[in-house]
């Protein structure tokens, strides 16, 4: 009955949205990339920039001295705190009394992210999910488009997230994604996910080919997801049909490229950083246009220079 309801709700938003019309790829890119850095300091782990931190969560920082300190302009842990182990350890117990205050409302996912600003550096420490983006440290995953070949063109299996999922219900999203737990490679990951969300076997899985990344700078409120996506490609076999199998996906639909193109286009329908791979597809894919003039713009917004650079 509330998945009912709640689609209900949904369908209704859904056809306000397709009734105002009015979006382009570059408004998608735009729409990731809303950050406005002069509102945050960068907050170090001994040398390193591990992330940063908004002037309106800087309080919760200052309220314990002796786990954080703020000297030039930017926060820092305690240097005392001199190896993963030791690090990941405080800052558990610190992000346990903020969740016990109220924090994270209801997101804790009991899952570990790596502090990093290099997915192939060694993580300063770790840290749980929900928390990542109150520090504004980088999160990295796999996102990965699952594809038919039909005699009349390409297809792409689409699937519509839960609407009791806690984060975006009943939107669209790439085929498969996941974040990026500690300890587990991109691609053993995106295995794991396949299995999970897709019931896509293994050996099928591991088909799945990485073909580039996008990144991108979004805030909201005092969050920051300064975050890279690994984008793969899978070409399933035509008799395939992914099911939901950990409850976090609605339902499955086959759709023509084409309406993908539009619904991405033209539409909020789908989560809002599931458009960037998808639009890197389309580029791959030859659906862009070299003669139009958001062409330029569209690749080089999927993958800022800002987003690699050290800032």
């Amino acid at each position: 009955p509330l998945e009912k309801f709640l689609k209900f709700i949904f369908d209704h938003r859904r056809h306000s949205m397709l009734s105002h019309r009015n979006m382009s790829f570059l408004d998608h890119i735009e729409r990731c990339n809303n950050a406005d850095l002069s509102q945050f300091e960068p907050w170090f782990v001994g040398a390193d920039r591990a992330g940063f931190i908004h002037r309106d969560f800087a309080p919760t920082l200052a309220a314990r001295p002796a786990l954080f300190s703020h000297r030039d302009k930017a926060w820092h842990l305690a240097p005392a705190l001199d190896t993963p182990g030791k690090r990941t350890a405080a800052m558990r117990a610190f992000l346990l009394e903020l969740r016990e205050q109220g924090h994270f409302k209801g997101l804790w996912r009991e899952e570990a992210y790596p502090v990093t600003w290099e997915f192939a550096r060694p993580a300063l420490l770790k840290m749980e999910r929900a928390a990542v983006p109150w520090f504004g440290v980088r999160a990295f995953g796999p996102h990965m488009t699952g594809y038919v070949r039909r005699k009349d063109g390409l297809h792409i299996w689409v699937p519509r997230r839960s609407y009791t999922k806690p984060t975006f219900p009943g939107l669209l999203d790439n085929t498969v994604a996941g974040g990026q737990p500690a300890g587990i490679g991109l691609h053993e990951n995106l295995i794991k996910e396949c299995g999970e969300e897709a019931s896509i076997p293994p050996e099928l899985a591991r088909e799945a080919v990485a073909v580039g990344y996008v990144t991108y700078w979004n805030q909201s409120g005092a969050q920051l997801k300064p975050d890279i996506m690994t984008c793969f490609d899978l070409e399933l076999p035509s008799g395939f049909t992914p099911k939901a199998n950990d409850g976090e996906v609605h339902s499955f639909e086959l759709w023509p490229v084409g309406r993908v193109f539009e619904t991405v286009r033209d539409t909020t329908e789908f989560k809002y950083n599931c458009n960037l791979v998808l639009i890197d597809f389309f580029a791959r894919h030859g659906m862009l246009s070299a003669d139009d003039p958001a062409f330029v713009p569209i690749l080089e917004g999927l993958r800022p220079r800002s987003s690699i650079l050290t800032i």
